[in-house]
C-alpha cells in the first residue's frame, strides 16, 4: 500500500540555523510564536530538519512521497523564499517531493496572481498551508479572491490551516470560524479545498452538509485528538474525503522522542485508513502536475543536487 503524507513543512537552511533570529529580522512574529516554543518539560514542539533528514524519517515510516507545504507568512518575501526554496527540493527529488506554493494575500491581486505563475512554471502543484485568519486579511480581501479563482482556473488545490474550536488554548492561538470555511467553499465551488487539521471538525459540527469541493487532512491529530477520532470522522464524512497528513517536523507524540511518524501511520491503519486515505485521494487531488518537475526548471541557490535544505 503506497503512503503519502499530505502535510509536512520544511524551511530554508537560513531558517533552520536560526529560526527565532530569521523571525526577527523579517517580520513573522507568529510564526516564531508557534514554532520555537517549548513544551512544559523544556523540549520543543518540533524540529527542523533538512530535506536529507525528512527523507530518512519518511523512509523509515514507510511513507513513499511527502507533499510539502508553506507556511501563511505575513510577508510576501517570506513567501517568495518559501516558494523558491522548495523549487529547488522539487529538482534535487522530484520521485519522493511534491510541493504547494505559498502566499500573502494581502500583497494585493497582482502580487499574488505573479507568484503563482512562477511557482507553477517551477513545478509546484497547489496553493498552502494558507491561513487569513493569521495572515491579517478579511475572506473578502481582493488578494485572496484572485488566489481561490487562480486556483480554479489552474486546477490546484487549496490547503486552508483549521484550528479546532474545541483545541485547548497554546501560544500563537488564532480563531478561525467554522463558518468562514463553508462560506470560502461555497463562494467558490470550482476550487478543491482541503481544510489541515480534520477541517476542526467542520462536517461533525452539524451546521448542515459540507460542500462537495472540500477535503480534510489530519495534520497534528495526535495532539489534539485521541485515536477514536479515526474511526468517527471516516464513518462520518467516507474515507473518499481524508488526506493523511503528519504535519511533520512537529512532534506528535509529546512523550515520546522522535518524531512519532512511524506511530502515526500505525495509528491511521489501525483506525481505519485505507489506500484512498493513505495515498490514493492525494494521487488524484494532484495529478500528474504534482508527481514530477520540470527539468527546464533551473535550480534557485546553491547545490540542490546535493541538499537543498543545507545544513541544520
Amino acid at each position: 500500500m503506497r503512503i503519502l503524507d499530505a502535510h509536512v513543512h520544511l524551511y530554508p537552511p537560513e531558517i533552520n540555523r536560526d529560526p527565532a533570529g530569521w523571525a526577527a529580522a523579517h517580520g513573522e512574529p507568529h510564526w516564531a510564536l508557534l514554532s520555537t516554543r517549548r513544551r512544559r518539560d523544556g523540549r520543543p514542539v518540533q524540529s527542523f530538519p533538512d530535506a536529507a533528514e525528512l527523507l530518512r524519517e519518511l523512509d523509515a515510516a514507510g511513507i513513499e512521497r511527502a507533499l510539502l507545504l508553506g507556511w501563511y507568512w505575513e510577508q510576501p518575501a517570506s513567501c517568495a523564499r518559501q516558494n523558491r526554496f522548495f523549487a529547488d527540493c522539487l529538482r534535487a527529488h522530484p520521485d519522493r517531493l511534491s510541493a504547494f506554493a505559498t502566499v500573502q494575500p494581502a500583497a494585493g491581486p497582482a502580487v499574488c496572481r505573479a507568484e503563482l505563475e512562477r511557482a507553477r512554471d517551477e513545478g509546484l502543484c497547489g496553493v498552502g498551508e494558507l491561513s487569513p485568519h493569521a495572515q491579517h486579511h478579511e475572506l473578502a480581501a481582493p488578494g485572496l479572491e484572485e488566489v481561490l479563482a487562480w486556483a480554479d482556473a489552474a486546477g490546484w488545490p487549496v490547503n486552508l490551516h483549521v484550528t479546532d474550536p474545541a483545541a485547548g488554548p497554546y501560544p500563537g492561538r488564532i480563531a478561525t470560524p467554522l463558518a468562514d470555511f463553508r462560506a470560502l467553499a461555497l463562494r467558490f465551488p470550482g476550487t478543491r479545498f482541503i481544510l489541515a487539521h480534520w477541517g476542526g471538525l467542520l462536517p461533525l459540527a452539524g451546521d448542515g452538509p459540507t460542500p462537495a469541493n472540500v477535503w480534510y487532512d489530519t495534520a497534528a491529530s495526535p495532539l489534539v485528538h485521541g485515536p477514536e477520532i479515526w474511526e468517527r470522522f471516516l464513518r462520518a464524512v467516507g474515507p473518499e474525503r481524508v488526506l493523511f497528513g503528519s504535519d511533520h517536523p512537529l512532534h506528535l507524540y509529546p512523550r515520546e522522542t522522535g518524531s512519532g511518524l512511524a506511530r502515526f501511520v500505525a495509528e491511521a491503519r489501525a483506525g481505519g485508513a485505507d489506500a484512498a486515505v493513505l495515498g490514493g485521494n492525494l494521487l488524484n487531488l494532484l495529478g500528474p502536475a504534482g508527481r514530477s518537475v520540470r527539468p527546464s526548471v533551473a535550480p534557485h541557490s546553491g547545490d540542490p543536487g546535493r541538499s537543498p535544505a543545507g545544513p541544520s
